[in-house]
């Protein structure tokens, strides 16, 4: 019996939050932990005095991880743990007393999302069964720049399978091999998706940091669901080699973090030009090795920024928050402008969706063409179809249907549709340019909604991931406060490779604001 035929007619631990049992809706809150809200910084002052060790800290995080996910409030957020950790921890460790220290990273505990290759003991599977037992052969380009780094790799997150593009009436946070991810503010409110693992993950304190991965949406969404700050960097800045892919034109890796400055140092340290990944030699001389050195205070001071107007009615909650982000801004000296991006933004249409089918379908069989056992997107239909009970029980696959049925990049659909889905780079220009702005800002996301598979998600009013998606220009959202115990993000949009500046902008608002909660694990809403 093959691997994956043994693993697929076994138990999953993630389904058994769908159980309905009393101590999944009634789960213990998880004790007291020392890492808790801890920056990099913190720990690296901590293992600098001897305080703690990396395999202290290593070990510190999967205890968390044990009775925060595995148990307690059942999170769901880990996919897999590296049977390595410790032993790559020891190493550093033997480094560090040697007197050779790697850099901010050295001996940091960090999770990344199960879509991104690993040259290791560990999976890649995007979450799905049908890629169930497939073990890269090497790392993908920026886990090689996080093991140079020094960081330990403290093992893989729960996604929305396939990176959230398998079908129009999905579940974020829930994937066929991890089941359901759990939002720690409210444990039966949606994570959001795709990296919906790596932001709870980051949240509940399991880890000092993670990666995620976008196309539209995925970072900053459960960044700001969670309660985090989540960076989309410039499509080119990190590499895409060695990641399971929906779109060359828009997906990227980035930094999901509880701090700007935390966020930053990963940032810095994973990019660089990939032969493998032809896009990233744009980053050449624009990119910068420490993105820390912009977190300073008094970055908003001066700036102008544009904020996005139509935020401006909704919600009463989000918009009292909005308005208060605002204020907070005009009084660290930024000047206000009010513009409307996200009208030509959806005047766009679904061009976007045209793009990611085409891309989708010619990446993920160049992808799975050095996969064993599944080689192409036909295929992996195939497999769902013929595993229907287990790998498609909420929701099918309609849209890896209506992907493989598109034709190849050469197609006038894809060019034309390409064209206009990208002419959101001079709309966020062309407005940038009008009033001399240093950023847009608007709400990320609305409150979590409530985790449904029965229907699928639901949008909850506001959403600001598009303009930069489409573009493939850098975004990054910070906490902006609570909605009756459900955090809301605020995001910073600006133009390609100013990835700098808006560090500036969010450290600067993140420091006056101080809105990063951490999570209470509440059953509910309803008391």
């Amino acid at each position: 019996m093959r691997r994956r035929d043994f693993l697929l007619n076994g138990s999953f631990a993630g389904l058994s939050i769908l159980s309905g049992s009393t101590d999944a809706l009634h789960p213990a809150l998880p004790g007291a932990f020392d890492l808790e809200e801890t920056t990099i910084d913190q720990l690296q002052q901590k293992m600098a005095s001897g305080e703690y060790s990396s395999r202290k800290l290593t070990e510190m995080y999967l205890r968390r991880i044990k009775e925060v996910d595995k148990k307690g409030a059942m999170l769901n957020a880990i996919i897999e743990l590296n049977p390595d950790a410790v032993a790559i921890a020891d190493q550093l460790d033997k480094e560090r007393k040697a007197g050779h220290i790697r850099g901010p990273l050295h001996g940091i505990p960090i999770l990344v999302k199960d879509n991104i290759d690993t040259g290791d003991k560990m999976m890649t599977t995007a979450g799905s069964l049908a890629l169930l037992g497939h073990k890269a052969s090497q790392d993908a380009f920026i886990i090689g720049r996080l093991r140079a780094a020094g960081a330990v790799l403290l093992g893989k997150t729960n996604l929305s399978e396939w990176a959230n593009f398998r079908s129009s009436r999905s579940t974020s946070g829930w994937s066929s091999r991890g089941g359901q991810t759990r939002n720690p503010y409210v444990l039966n409110r949606n994570p959001s998706g795709s990296s919906a693992g790596s932001g709870a993950a980051v949240a509940a304190n399991l880890c000092a940091l993670a990666i995620g991965t976008e196309t539209d949406g995925s970072i900053v969404s459960p960044a700001s669901c969670n309660g985090i700050v989540g960076f989309k960097p410039t499509v080119g800045l990190w590499s895409r080699s060695g990641i399971i892919p929906i779109s060359a034109t828009q997906d990227t890796a980035g930094p999901m973090a509880r701090t700007v400055k935390d966020a930053a140092i990963l940032l810095g340290a994973l990019a660089a030009v990939d032969e493998k990944d032809p896009v990233t030699k744009q980053s050449t001389g624009r990119a910068r090795a420490d993105y820390s050195t912009w977190c300073l205070e008094g970055g908003l001071k001066m700036k102008k920024i544009g904020i996005e107007k139509s935020q401006l009615k909704g919600h009463e909650g989000v918009v009292a928050l909005y308005q208060q982000a605002i204020e907070t801004m005009k009084q660290q000296g930024a000047e206000i402008i009010e513009v409307d991006l996200l009208a030509p933004i959806r005047d766009l249409g679904s061009t976007e969706f045209t793009v990611l089918q085409y891309e989708f379908k010619d990446g993920l069989n160049k992808y799975l063409a050095g996969v064993e056992g599944m080689r192409s997107l036909e295929e992996v239909i195939a497999f769902n179809r013929s595993n229907e009970a287990k790998a498609m029980p909420y929701f099918k696959q309609e849209t890896l249907e209506s992907s493989q049925a598109k034709g190849g990049l050469e197609s006038k659909e894809y060019l034309d549709a390409l064209e206009k889905s990208t002419s959101a780079r001079k709309i966020i220009d062309d407005l940038i340019l009008k009033y001399q702005l240093d950023a847009i800002v608007g709400v990320t996301n609305g409150p979590a909604c409530c985790t449904d598979l029965v229907l699928g998600g639901y949008g909850s009013g506001f959403s600001f991931s598009s303009p930069a998606a489409k573009a493939g220009y850098p975004h990054i959202t910070v906490p902006m406060g609570m909605v009756q115990e459900l955090p809301v993000g605020l995001s910073f949009v600006a133009g390609a490779y100013k990835e700098g500046e808006l560090l500036s902008l969010a450290y600067g608002y993140e420091q006056a604001s101080k809105k990063r909660t951490a999570p209470k694990f509440l059953p509910s809403l309803m008391y």
